[in-house]
C-alpha cells in the first residue's frame, strides 16, 4: 500500500468519524444559540431553546439507526428517547411557567 493509498484511507475514516457526529452537532449549536440567548440576559427564550434541543436530541435518537447516531448514543434507545424528551418537556414547562418578575423577558 502505497503512502497515498494510506492517507486516503485516513482521510475517509475521519471524514466518517465527523458525520457520524452531525446529529450531535446540531444539538450542540442549538445549544449554542441557547447559551448565547442566556448572555445577553434573554434567559426566558435561552432556556426554551435549551429545552428545545433536548427535544431535537431525542428526534434525532428516534430517527437516526443507531450506528450513525454518535454522541447522543448513551444508553438503550428507549431511555434515551425518554430521557431527552422528559428533560426537553420539563425545562420548557419551567421556563414558560415561572414568572417573570418584572424583567420584561417573555416569550
Amino acid at each position: 500500500m502505497t503512502a497515498y493509498e494510506v492517507d486516503s484511507l485516513r482521510r475517509a475514516r475521519l471524514w466518517r468519524r465527523v458525520v457520524r457526529q452531525i446529529p450531535f452537532f446540531a444539538v450542540l449549536a442549538v445549544v449554542g444559540v441557547a447559551a448565547i440567548l442566556v448572555l445577553f440576559d434573554r434567559w426566558r427564550r435561552g432556556s426554551v431553546a435549551f429545552g428545545a434541543a433536548l427535544l431535537l436530541g431525542a428526534l434525532l435518537r428516534t430517527l437516526v439507526p443507531t450506528d450513525k447516531v454518535g454522541l447522543l448514543q448513551v444508553r438503550s434507545r428507549p431511555f434515551d428517547i425518554g430521557a431527552l424528551a422528559s428533560m426537553g418537556l420539563l425545562v420548557i414547562w419551567l421556563a414558560t411557567s415561572i414568572d417573570s418578575l418584572g424583567t420584561g423577558d417573555q416569550l
